[in-house]
């Protein structure tokens, strides 16, 4: 499916889900409540969402400080960013999504099926390889044998 045939089904359908969401939860306790627990839920998720920034930031620094590169903790921190907007979003569909982006180990998991799902190129054991060993060290280095000369001299 092409990516914006994607965006556009789900533009069309989680805002209709939403709605569904909201309707059903107000028959069933009425629109006073169904409201505050919309902005409940919003403000609950983002005093989660600064709870998980700051530790976020702090992995980050810990790592810099270390010599490394922070790269699971930069998208972490993305996926965070989106987390915020979900949970900001009025509707109790996105505030499902926004809540389980807060939890670190489900976020981390996610992060990194994202990246072997697409970026790991084909013939490196990551998922479409073919190769049913070991997912690490299914090839060896690629050595290419030839001539060159300098065209210049």
């Amino acid at each position: 499916m092409h990516p914006f045939q994607l965006l556009f089904l789900l533009f069309l359908i989680i805002p209709l889900a939403e709605i569904y969401l909201l309707i059903k939860v107000g028959g069933i306790v009425g629109a006073g409540p169904t409201v505050f627990l919309v902005v409940f839920t919003a403000v609950l998720g983002a005093w989660l969402l600064r709870i998980q920034g700051f530790s976020t930031l702090a992995r980050i620094r810990s790592t810099m400080n270390q010599g490394g590169i922070p790269a699971i903790e930069m998208m972490e921190g993305a996926v965070l960013l989106v987390s915020g907007a979900l949970l900001l979003t009025p509707g109790f569909f996105t505030d499902t999504i926004g809540f389980l982006c807060l939890i670190p180990a489900l976020r981390r998991a996610m992060i990194r099926w994202a990246l072997g799902r697409f970026l790991m190129p084909p013939g490196f054991g990551g998922p479409g390889s073919g190769s049913g060993g070991d997912s690490t060290h299914s090839r060896g280095p690629t050595t290419l044998e030839g001539e060159y000369r300098r065209e210049d001299d």
